[in-house]
């Protein structure tokens, strides 16, 4: 179970993230004593099972001391992870959340990040909540992170600055900063309330592409919010499975005649790296009589979103265009067989459970020839045979 899935249903927080995980499976227990040994102390966690509207799971009642309601700085939240014994990956995520929130926070108050003060967000359950989700998705096995679109809430709330609408500011700037995909709830009466908070807005948007995953689902688990309206479940969902491939793809397509060969090249490479099935290039002839190029993407519909972004981000084109296509796959599978030069992986290329082609693998071939200073052709012939003869092609 290497994807999980983030079902906003009524909102998202940092403890209903972490609520959701210990349901999950994260052990509260090492929780705290992950936080302990890198410094974190102040807070006492109570997990409570509990209904929220009909939907059962946990909630996690985050108790602060005085010690942990005393606030701190971006800067000293950003100071106590690079010191943890956190892994590189884990630090990096929780960096790149403290920094969004502290900078929401500066063009709200239109200060610098040095000077921001973080007031209810300075408290020592916000990083129980950052550190927390981004260590308990790795302790649990996650790699691939989806998120739904995000309901926004209604209403105003108090904070330290007065009655405020909401959205509240900092959400808001972050919304736009991150392009989030969000949603006004159903005309609910009374309000919904707040339904994001900038922590677990932060989380979400740093961990999690906005799209909607084929997956092999294996359980749902809930994670709690403190209200408990009559009109809507306060709950956050996260769904575990595996991602499924589909026969069903896209083509996404983009002309451009002002970018040189080596950033189409780069492009290419970074399509490939992302996720991309395939990419191609072609030469056309555009307006004006142009020399230009069509790029040319083949993708799974849950990777288009991060495809598009690197090709607008990485050319200069204004636009793209994108397509279904089927498409059928005979069975292949690689497997290794020992040559006359050493193990080899090849391709096995079936049609009704027989086999009608053997291909050798190029970079074990390529390999091979650096190391005997052959031909590369000349390697990959000869495997050729003595695989046919192996798997009695």
């Amino acid at each position: 179970m290497n994807t999980a899935y983030i079902h906003s249903i009524g909102g998202v927080s940092g403890d209903m993230l972490l609520s959701a995980l210990i349901g999950c499976g994260l052990d509260v227990k090492e929780l705290e004593s992950m936080l302990h040994e890198n410094g974190i102390f102040g807070f006492e966690l109570e997990v409570i099972d509990d209904i929220r509207n009909g939907v059962r799971g946990k909630y996690l009642n985050v108790i602060l001391s005085e010690e942990g309601e005393r606030t701190r700085s971006i800067f000293q939240f950003l100071e106590i992870v690079a010191k943890s014994n956190l892994s590189e990956s884990v630090k990096l995520k929780c960096t790149e959340i403290l920094q969004l929130i502290g900078v929401a926070e500066s063009k709200v108050h239109q200060t610098s990040l040095k000077d921001v003060h973080l007031h209810e967000l300075g408290t020592v359950d916000t990083l129980v909540d950052v550190i927390g989700v981004v260590w308990g998705f790795e302790q649990i096995g996650v790699s691939k992170i989806y998120c739904s679109s995000l309901p926004t809430g209604s209403g105003q709330f108090k904070s330290s600055h007065g009655v405020m609408s909401i959205p509240g500011p900092a959400v808001s700037e972050m919304i736009d900063m991150k392009n989030i995909p969000v949603f006004p709830p159903d005309d609910i009466d009374p309000p919904t309330g707040e339904l994001l908070t900038p922590t677990g807005l932060a989380i979400v948007s740093c961990l999690a592409e906005f799209s909607n995953p084929l997956m092999n689902l294996k359980n749902i688990y809930y994670g709690l919010g403190t209200r408990n309206s009559e009109h809507f479940p306060n709950v956050l969902g996260i769904w575990l499975g595996n991602l499924c491939e589909s026969s069903s793809l896209i083509v996404l397509e983009t002309n451009i005649d002002d970018t040189s060969p080596e950033i189409i090249g780069y492009v290419k490479e970074k399509l490939m790296n992302e996720g991309a099935k395939d990419v191609w290039i072609t030469p056309i002839q555009m307006k004006k009589n142009r020399p230009g190029v069509t790029i040319s993407v083949l993708t799974n519909p849950q990777s288009k979103i991060i495809l598009e972004e690197i090709l607008f981000a990485e050319t200069t084109t204004l636009g793209i265009r994108f397509y279904p296509v089927d498409r059928i796959e005979v069975y292949r599978e690689t497997l290794s067989f020992k040559s006359t030069l050493g193990e080899i992986r090849v391709k096995i290329k079936k049609i009704r459970s027989k086999t009608v082609s053997v291909s050798p693998e190029y970079e074990d071939c390529k390999l091979v020839a650096q190391n005997l200073d052959l031909p590369l052709i000349t390697i990959m012939k000869q495997i050729e045979n003595e695989a046919n003869k192996f798997f009695n092609v």
